[in-house]
């Protein structure tokens, strides 16, 4: 899909003046479950993986998604890059972390990281 217009290339400075650095990355990473895990038990292996996400440095916000196709996504925003960086390699070794990667078919996961232009909240 085209849009008419371009996209947003840099934020305008009463953006970045409400909350969302200039430098925020958003971490979307997508994926399916393995067969047989129910999507309540998922979202309590999620849950339980709060603590550690929320005390990694530069977080900001994270929203655990589920398209009809039955792919999840995990998006979280970042500070910036160096921050997603470092909270990815320290959460992969927390035993926290453990059981909400258990239940994701690693074969099936799709990383990437982009840059947050512009962000709007209610």
């Amino acid at each position: 899909m085209r849009f008419p217009f371009p996209p947003p290339i840099i934020m305008a400075p009463a953006d970045s003046a409400r909350g969302t650095p200039p430098t925020a990355i958003a971490e979307v990473v997508s994926f399916r479950i393995h067969q047989g895990i129910d999507d309540t038990e998922f979202i309590s292996a999620a849950r339980a993986t709060e603590g550690l996400v929320r005390a990694q440095s530069g977080f900001l916000a994270r929203y655990l998604i589920r398209a009809d196709s039955g792919v999840w996504t995990d998006f979280v925003i970042w500070q910036s890059a160096a921050c997603a960086r470092a909270a990815a390699t320290a959460v992969m070794q927390a035993a926290e972390f453990a059981p909400f990667m258990a239940a994701i078919d690693v074969s099936s996961i799709e990383l990437s990281h982009q840059q947050v232009f512009w962000s709007m909240d209610g």
